[in-house]
């Protein structure tokens, strides 16, 4: 009988090697690590993930519309003058654009087209008397004069998964985007309507119960922006608060006191309400007297929420919106489905500005934390 190869230390008397230290590696062995078990925390906030994920999988755009709604369209050739008139009458903030010349959808209309506009009258005093002139094809001209980012022409069928027109936004930058669909007639492109990424979130926190798994606080979550972050005071002019908006591709600037304290923001809208009626000489304000064009009226400071989220807020006006790095993510979809948030102003116990935690940063959370880890049995 032939013998079995290996060392004679690895056979027992009866000549057979021993399985167990066949296979063990020469030398001492080390136990193998032990992987960290799965805290409840973690698992809930993985499996609160995965059902938010699976649940923008099966639903489409159109679902989150409302069952009423109405949709306002710009034609390109409206005078930018008008079109501002028209955003302030109906109390909206965006509106997408259609090129009649070729019957085809041509982009979308925000606020940070208008900054744009005043980037350019302030870089080019001698045009100012041409603005009122300025029609809305004539944005892109203005986009290449002062250097910033073209119109916004993402857009997304309204029946393809919500999921998909969540990672178009977060790809584009985009914080909202039109449903364009194909009219059966006539073959050509129509708009339906436009989706942000506000009623997306407000959507998943009325829809999926899981979100009250996610206890994580946020400093556990790299959530958010804390370093270099924009800021100015009461006393800074607005058109240098503008460059901020611009600069940083930004939609607000929080404004602090002396101490750091959180006393206000300002937000790109601001400035739709300084321009009305295609007067600029607000724009020479300091920041605090651009906030008192809000609506002339007092601030009123509402109690926290069970959440721990605190609410300032004024007439006609949506609000401050304060959190802390202990809150977690559960309570930030409890107050997204009970009020129209669009960002989150973090900040200490003494209310000094920490961070900033936007929309964009909770969907690219939700959409993209741990997407590469292997499937874990629940």
């Amino acid at each position: 009988m032939a013998s079995l190869p290996g060392n004679p230390s690895h056979m027992n008397k009866e000549g057979f090697v021993q399985p167990s230290s066949y296979l063990r590696p020469r030398g001492q062995s080390q136990p193998m690590p032990h992987a960290e078990p799965e805290s409840a925390i973690e698992r809930g906030q993985r499996i609160g993930l995965q059902r938010i994920r699976d649940f923008l999988k099966i639903r489409t755009s159109y679902d989150v519309l409302p069952l009423s709604f109405r949709l306002i369209i710009f034609d390109t050739a409206l005078l930018v003058k008008r079109s501002l008139a028209i955003l302030i009458q109906n109390g909206i903030v965006s509106a997408p654009l259609w090129d009649s010349k070729t019957s085809s959808f041509a982009g979308l209309l925000t606020t940070s087209d208008y900054l744009n506009l005043i980037q350019y009258y302030w870089q080019n005093p001698e045009q100012v008397q041409k603005i009122d002139q300025f029609r809305l094809n004539s944005l892109r001209d203005i986009e290449k004069a002062i250097g910033v980012q073209p119109l916004e022409t993402v857009s997304i069928h309204p029946q393809r998964p919500l999921y998909e027109a969540c990672r178009r936004m977060l790809e584009s930058r985009a914080r909202r985007m039109p449903l364009v669909d194909v009219d059966d007639e006539t073959k050509r492109a129509m708009v339906v309507s436009v989706v942000t990424q506000y009623r997306i979130l407000k959507f998943v926190a009325v829809n999926v119960p899981e979100t009250k798994l996610l206890r994580k606080p946020l400093k556990h979550l790299k959530l958010g922006t804390y370093k270099n972050l924009e800021t100015a005071r009461m006393e800074s002019s607005v058109f240098e608060v503008i460059h901020q908006l611009v600069n940083n591709s930004i939609s607000s600037v929080p404004i602090l006191n002396s101490d750091g304290v959180v006393t206000n923001v300002f937000e790109a809208v601001d400035v739709i309400t300084l321009i009305k009626g295609g007067v600029y000489d607000d724009l020479n304000l300091n920041v605090g007297e651009a906030l008192q064009k809000r609506s002339e009226v007092r601030e009123y400071l509402y109690g926290r929420y069970s959440s721990g989220v605190m609410l300032t807020v004024t007439q006609d006006f949506p609000g401050i919106y304060t959190c802390s790095i202990d809150d977690r993510l559960d309570t930030v979809f409890d107050t997204i489905r009970k009020s129209r948030v669009h960002r989150l102003v973090v900040v200490d116990e003494d209310n000094r500005l920490v961070g900033i935690l936007t929309l964009s940063d909770i969907l690219e959370y939700i959409l993209l934390e741990g997407e590469g880890d292997d499937a874990k049995s629940e």
